[in-house]
């Protein structure tokens, strides 16, 4: 792979018009019992790309609402070759959150399969004009199916995602806000695309096999598909994750590379007889994107037996921030502190810990917020100036709102995230989104959430509850029905403590740090 070079610092689509050009039989995409080679690949991203013009002008925004699945990949693919702007939809999002998502994008395609239909029923009738394509069999005369849709356009390469289209924005990704609609993140092609230093630290060899079991509407699982399909790699996707199916595909199909969140990794080392599966092909396994504890890392190091590489980043960092890679990754000694830290920022990128405060950068050892600079950072907010000025600092730094340290050595460790944001296996949850939902509830009078650690999921989100006292009280279950009613189910409480009085400061402000040490 890297060892050929002839294909390093490519963006996706032209990454995969050189694989096609030289190694087209190869695999690119296995999806089921479903597998496309490069040639193939991009064959049909010309066909959806052209698909996608005639049925939008350059620079709309195209929704994707389906699980991890090779039609993914191709949309993500066919846009970035039309000039079009990918926004994958979060399906584990309630269908007003999904509704107000589309509007916000301005969708004028949707394509999605048959099992979240109803919720892109949905979001057609509150977007009229909106173009709704089924990846399924196609029931209605005004929806076609995608293979037919496909197959109706020419192979005919629009020919952008070159070198020329470096600052053209081709994804946004909507993250979860604190309050109102999640905001869109915007990436362009310099921001998103792989060079030959990040192809080069995944140690990825020409029959790498690289399993994708995350959703492809967070940075984690498009990264990972990106760098894979840049490298040349054969993606196998994981539409429906189960430990038991992870296990069986990593041995069937030979995987040797993967990415990984703590959870996920959990349930995968204690899966009854793991000891006993064939995992001698995997290489590598990079993981991230929620917290880890050492004696996870530990576990999971000696049950899969390959090397690691840690990961920090965000959305708006286009990715990977930090890694820790394989060398740092020593179980006896005095590294072994290193298994705490996130590593060191990749080449390109520069870290920089400051005061909240005011601004100014702090010593090593002294934690603040953490601050980025970086050609992935994202140029903004979709339609959101406010915001997108107050990302960045006076010197032009990412403001991340996550705490940490560096060391001596220039070694990241995180500490409190600044902004109270909670990573449950994976996602991302805002305790005021969660509070004002409960708040709702008529017997609750006040409500404070925070993140609480847990074993499988990095953090569970955690509600402490003062309830009025001339309602009946209800049930612990009771208000996390009533929160799952309202919101995602990754959203709601896990956990629900009835409290007599939230601590606060002299202010009026509840300490959540205390709460968070008092509910562990």
């Amino acid at each position: 792979m890297t060892r050929e070079g002839s294909h390093m610092g490519l963006h996706l689509p032209d990454a995969i018009r050189r694989h096609a050009h030289e190694r087209g039989t190869r695999p690119a995409l296995t999806c089921a019992d479903r597998t496309l080679g490069y040639a193939e690949l991009h064959s049909r991203t010309n066909r959806l790309a052209r698909a996608l013009l005639a049925a939008a002008p350059a620079g709309s925004r195209i929704g994707f609402l389906a699980r991890t699945r090779t039609e993914g990949a191709e949309i993500l693919v066919a846009a970035a070759k039309a000039g079009l702007v990918s926004v994958p939809l979060n399906w584990r999002l309630s269908e007003a959150e999904l509704t107000a998502v589309a509007q916000d994008a301005g969708l004028r395609v949707l394509l999605t399969e048959p099992e979240f239909r109803p919720a892109a029923d949905t979001v057609r009738r509150s977007l009229p004009g909106l173009r709704l394509i089924t990846l399924g069999t196609p029931t209605d005369q005004d929806v076609p199916g995608y293979e037919s849709w496909l197959a109706g356009h020419p192979d005919d390469d629009p020919g952008h995602g070159t070198d020329a289209d470096a600052d053209q924005v081709f994804l946004q990704i909507y993250t979860s806000g604190t309050t109102g609609v999640p905001k869109g993140v915007l990436l362009t092609h310099g921001n998103f695309h792989a060079d030959r230093t990040e192809l080069d630290d995944y140690l990825w060899e020409p029959d790498s096999v690289a399993l994708n079991a995350l959703p492809l509407f967070h940075i984690g699982g498009l990264g990972w598909l990106r760098v894979a399909l840049t490298a040349g790699a054969h993606s196998v996707l994981l539409p429906d994750f189960t430990p038991a199916t992870a296990a069986a595909t990593i041995e069937r199909e030979g995987v040797t590379h993967s990415f990984l969140v703590p959870s996920v990794l959990h349930m995968l080392t204690e899966l009854p007889g793991v000891e006993k599966r064939d995992f001698s092909r995997l290489r590598l396994i990079s993981y991230g994107a929620a917290p880890i504890t050492p004696a996870l890392l530990r576990r999971s190091m000696s049950v899969l037996g390959c090397r690691f590489m840690g990961k920090y980043g965000l959305t708006e960092g286009g990715g990977t921030v930090t890694q820790l890679p394989p060398d740092d990754h020593e179980t006896d000694g005095p590294r072994t502190r290193l298994l705490r830290s996130v590593g060191r920022p990749r080449t390109g990128v520069q870290v920089v810990i400051c005061d909240p405060v005011t601004g100014e950068p702090v010593p090593p050892g002294t934690v603040g917020e953490i601050r980025v600079g970086s050609r992935h950072n994202t140029p903004g907010y979709w339609n959101r100036p406010q915001e997108t000025a107050e990302l960045y600092d006076a010197r032009g730094l990412l403001c991340t709102g996550d705490g940490g340290y560096l060391d001596d050595d220039g070694y990241l460790f995180l500490t409190d995230r600044i902004k109270d944001m909670i990573v449950s296996g994976g996602e991302n949850v805002y305790p005021t989104e969660v509070e004002s939902v409960l708040a709702e509830h008529p017997a609750v009078c006040e409500v404070a959430v925070v993140g609480v650690p847990h074993d499988v999921w990095g953090e569970a989100v955690t509600a402490a509850v003062v309830l009025r006292r001339d309602i009946t009280a209800p049930g612990e279950q009771e208000l996390i029905d009533f929160a799952r009613q309202r919101i995602a189910s990754y959203k709601k409480p896990r956990r629900v403590h009835f409290v007599d009085e939230l601590p606060r400061n002299p202010g009026g402000k509840v300490l959540k740090r205390e709460l968070r040490a008092a509910l562990r």
